[in-house]
């Protein structure tokens, strides 16, 4: 079982950039796939980010690829989520989660979730 604090979220301006970590405490966190998800007012919780076990394989939503880098620490047991040229529509929850070993995109197939932290962006 793994557990999973988000940081790092704030208010930015259209353009900008910022960084979210999750630190992850238990054991086996490199035994874990992981992805970052984000939840907007009235909206759905949509993928954003996924990353493999040894963070060689990523996979990003459409709306994000070539903005966004995620990567992973295994040493740290922390997943980091980069977002650059950051936009109005990024605004949202951002969670990280969790899934034994197999990569995925949706939000189903994650057994475990962080409590979220929030982005602002402004026009």
């Amino acid at each position: 079982q793994v557990q999973l604090e988000e940081s790092g979220g704030g208010s930015v301006q259209a353009g900008g950039s910022l960084r979210l970590s999750c630190a992850a405490s238990g054991r086996g966190f490199s035994t874990y796939a992981l992805g970052w998800f984000r939840q907007a007012p009235g909206k759905e919780r949509e993928f954003v980010a996924a990353i493999s076990l040894s963070g060689g394989m990523t996979y990003y939503a459409d709306s994000v690829k070539g903005r966004f880098t995620i990567s992973r620490d295994n040493a740290k047991n922390t997943v980091y989520l980069q977002m650059n040229s950051l936009k109005p529509e990024d605004t949202a929850v951002y969670y990280c989660a969790a899934r034994w070993r197999i990569l995925a995109t949706t939000s189903y197939e994650y057994d475990y979730w962080g409590q979220g932290t929030q982005v602002t962006v402004s026009s």
